[in-house]
Parts: C-alpha cells; structure tokens; sequence
C-alpha cells in the first residue's frame, strides 16, 4: 500500500536531496529518513552515528546525522527541517580536497575512480526508485535529472530513460490516445506505417543488422531499444518492419568509401604512390576524372563524403562529377578538377 506523501528528488553532484512543501518534522524522519537508512542498510552500507558528532554537537543534531560507509565509499546522511540531504564522497581521487576525507572535493562525480562511481549511482537510484514508488507524491526534478541521465549498469534502464523523456516533452507523452503520429514520420524503409512499440530491423554504423523494439520520438526520429541498457535513435525510413533481405551482407558502403580515401591520403602523404595506385584502382574507374569541392564560406576543403573539412587539398574527398552534383550548394562550393599526379603516381 503506498502512502500519500508530496514532495522533491534532486540529483547533483554525488549527491541527493529530498524536499516536501508541508511536513511534520518528527513524521519526516520516521517515515522518510529512516527508510533511507532501511535501503542503505540492505544495499550493504554500515550506517551509523560518529561518537565525535554526539561528543562535538548537540544530542538534537547526531541524531539527525548519519554516516554511511561501504568500503572506500562514504556519504553524509542528514535531515533538517523540510530536506533530506545524502552526500557521497572519497578521498581515493580527491586531488584538490583529500582532507575531511574528500568531503569537499569540487566535482566529485568526475573524480571517483569508476567502479566507485557505479556504486554511487546504483545507490542512488535505488533509493529513488524506493520513494517514487512508496511515497504517491514523489517525484523527481525532470530538469536536473535529464542533465545527468544516463543509459547504463547501475544507472538507467533504457526504458526507465525514455520514460523521463516523455515526461517533459512537450509534444509526445507516449500515449497515442492523445497523440497522432503523422504518416510521413511513421512511414519506414519499405513504406509501411511503424507502431509505436513494434519490434523493428535496422543496419547500425557499422553496416550490421539491429533488432529492437521501437518507441517514437519526435518528428521522424524513433528511439530503438536494444537491449535493457541499450538504445538507438533512428529515423523512420532507416527502419524496417520485417527482416530485410539479404541482411548478412553489410550496409557499410559510406564507411568503406571513406576509411579508403584515409588510406589513399595517408599513402601519398608518406609517398608510397605505388599504395596509392592501387587504392585508387579499388575506389574509381580507370581514368575518371575526380574532383575536391571547397567550400568558400569556411575556406575548407569537403572531406570523404562531404563530412567535415580540412585545409589540406591532400585530404580532400575525392568526388566524381556526378557527386558533386547531387550535394548542391553551387553557390558556396567550388568544384576543382584533381589532376592524376595528385592521386597516385
């Protein structure tokens, strides 16, 4: 049975923080701070009350305190008033603060060493997902918690992470009931309409066949989840509602083409024109002319498939006639011939 309760989770840095509007401050402790220490408790923590905090501060103080420790990891555990503060922290990688056990450290998150830092996150949403389902009311800061949002062990859930998606989107909840998708942004590689929550088929970077079930995003984008820590976003029309034909054979033409030119480049860089020769017989026809394309407001040349640039004509993209063509922009491309002797020898 859940109980009504209202109130905030922030994440920051290694850290959480929990704020209710209204509260009884004997009430907030018996019922939210100790099962805090209920989970750390079951997480493997020893949470307990330092001798030095009831020697050096009031009785009324140590105990509102609590200090969590498993293994080299620690935190701060309090309450006062109307928040609930847990505070990790090490001093294993504490460069700038190692004193006070790197309790001030800046940046403690970047700091810890990683194996340590999964543990922190682990704990950290385990308690989170503790209250949000105990306490009817909870709920997290949605703009702090996607600046830290992460798919991954001990972290996010990819479905977990699409769900805080949806809940600050402006447009797609991820209910269709108050939601029509268009039929241009559901139309997919083979012209049929993609439904929300589908399993789909789709060739990643490297040319390979992907399979997954398909959450839709925004405009023709679709968030394809491919494993519980795994996710991909992918545009409609590059993904298919059956099998693909011929799937084994590897989709990685623009890959090759541009992982090819690299080598060409490098191998004239380093005068090995005999390498060249040959690379360039793999890449082009015998004697067809190729050409680079500079672009005049950046004063760059294009690189292998027009993606990124480079001041060197070298390590231009080499491009036929019919290339430069089809990428348009005349008006801030100039398209110059490659002579042979610039390719190979």
């Amino acid at each position: 049975m859940r109980i009504e309760r209202i109130g905030k989770i922030h994440l920051h840095d290694a850290a959480l923080s929990i704020w209710e509007p209204e509260v009884d401050k004997v009430e907030f402790k018996k019922v939210v701070f100790k099962r805090i220490i209920q989970q750390l408790n079951r997480l493997g923590w020893v949470v307990s009350i330092p001798q030095d905090k009831i020697n050096s501060y009031s009785q009324d103080f140590a105990r509102n305190f609590r200090y969590c420790v498993k293994g080299d990891l620690k935190a701060d555990l309090n309450v006062s008033g109307r928040v609930i503060e847990l505070e990790f922290f090490q001093n294993l990688n504490a460069p700038d603060r190692p004193d006070h056990e790197g309790r001030y450290q800046y940046d403690k998150e970047k700091h810890m060493p990683y194996l340590m830092l999964l543990e922190m996150r682990r704990t950290r949403n385990v308690i989170v997902k503790y209250l949000t389902n105990v306490f009817t009311g909870y709920e997290l800061d949605s703009e702090r918690v996607l600046s830290q949002m992460r798919v991954g062990l001990g972290e996010f859930t990819a479905l977990e992470w699409i769900e805080q998606k949806y809940k600050t989107s402006w447009h797609f909840k991820g209910d269709l009931s108050t939601y029509k998708i268009s039929d241009c942004n559901r139309k997919s590689a083979e012209g049929k309409a993609l439904e929300h929550g589908q399993r789909v088929y789709y060739f990643d970077r490297d040319g390979r066949i992907q399979t997954g079930t398909a959450y839709y995003n925004i405009n023709n984008m679709w968030w394809v989840v491919t494993g519980k820590y795994a996710l991909s976003n992918e545009a409609c029309f590059s993904l298919y509602t059956e099998l693909p034909q011929n799937f084994r054979i590897k989709r990685n033409d623009r890959l090759r083409r541009k992982r090819l030119e690299s080598l060409l480049s490098d191998a004239v860089d380093k005068m090995d024109f005999i390498r060249a020769h040959k690379l360039k017989g793999i890449l082009f026809s015998p004697d067809e002319q190729l050409y680079r394309v500079f672009h005049t407001d950046h004063q760059l040349y294009h690189r292998a498939g027009f993606s990124g640039y480079t001041k060197d004509p070298n390590y231009a993209g080499k491009f036929t006639l019919e290339e430069c063509k089809r990428f348009g922009n005349e008006h801030q491309n100039v398209v110059e011939p490659i002579s042979g002797d610039e390719v190979s020898a």
